[in-house]
């Protein structure tokens, strides 16, 4: 199917080859944003893969005011700023208000809408209007092919810089699902598709630190499913310790596991690659 490539860096997001987006869920201190940018670099040498930088200068959805919500935009964007400098990494971020997305132009690659907002035109229209590409999440409780409306909201400022992300649906139940026929219906949108695996074995209702708070038992063949189905990206918070991490703890990966996760999900995608203009006609 005919869909738009998207560039960002040197990276070519929906092309032959599979991309990352990693990192951990929210800026921590500088140490750590820094060991997870040196780390990720190894990676990304070591299995020849792109990778993009992940880390949300603030958390406005967290379920208590206790939760940390992040350093803010000024502190964030000057650490992440320093990881492009020193690892040179392209840079995605989520803004949570219109005014946001100017201040955030300035330094990130990738502006994403999170998924509770990916109606919020306002907030759409604005992110559209600095010319960067736009990463729009599929809100939990929307159906996988409306993710059209929130793409025309983009498309309606001339910017056809867009990534539509899948980080599962199901809203109210305490629990995600993720439905392979999802990855098909936004393909069909024509733009690039990530799949958020880390975000959809979250446990709603249960705070990030506990335990039970995700199931990554489930991550292996989430992501190797959504691989074969059709994705161009895969998209894996990570840390160097997520026990201790200060926001969804229990389902970040360790960063030290991340390159043998990926090997399978590397060759699995190409082998979708060579079939992935085969369909059945009705």
């Amino acid at each position: 199917m005919s869909k738009f490539k998207v560039n960002v860096g040197d990276i070519e997001c929906g092309g032959d080859e599979l991309f990352l987006i990693s990192g951990p869920c929210v800026i921590e201190e500088e140490s750590i944003m820094m060991r997870t940018a040196e780390h990720l670099k190894k990676v990304s040498e070591n299995l020849n893969l792109k990778i993009i930088y992940k880390s949300s200068f603030q958390k406005d959805n967290r379920s208590s005011v206790d939760y940390y919500q992040g350093p803010g935009i000024d502190e964030g964007l000057k650490i992440l700023q320093k990881i492009k400098k020193e690892f040179g990494f392209a840079l995605l971020s989520d803004i949570h208000y219109p005014d946001q997305a100017k201040p955030a132009a300035e330094v990130l690659d990738i502006i994403q809408i999170p998924a509770y907002l990916c109606m919020q035109t306002t907030l759409v229209v604005e992110s559209a209007k600095t010319g960067k590409v736009v990463n729009l999440k599929h809100g939990q409780f929307l159906a996988p092919d409306n993710m059209k409306h929130p793409v025309k909201k983009i498309e309606s400022e001339g910017n056809h810089n867009i990534i539509l992300t899948e980080r599962g649906f199901t809203f109210g139940y305490n629990d995600l699902i993720v439905d392979p026929r999802s990855f098909y219906h936004m393909n069909l949108i024509g733009y690039p598709v990530v799949f958020d695996v880390t975000h959809c074995i979250r446990k709603y209702g249960i705070p990030s630190a506990d335990k039970k708070g995700g199931a990554r038992e489930f991550l292996p063949v989430l992501a190797r499913a959504g691989a074969g189905a059709g994705i161009d990206g895969m998209f894996v918070e990570t840390h160097p310790n997520p026990t201790s991490a200060l926001c969804d703890a229990a389902s970040q990966l360790s960063m030290y596991d991340l390159e043998e996760f990926m090997k399978p999900i590397i060759e699995i995608h190409q082998i979708a690659r060579k079939y992935q203009d085969y369909k059945i006609e009705y």
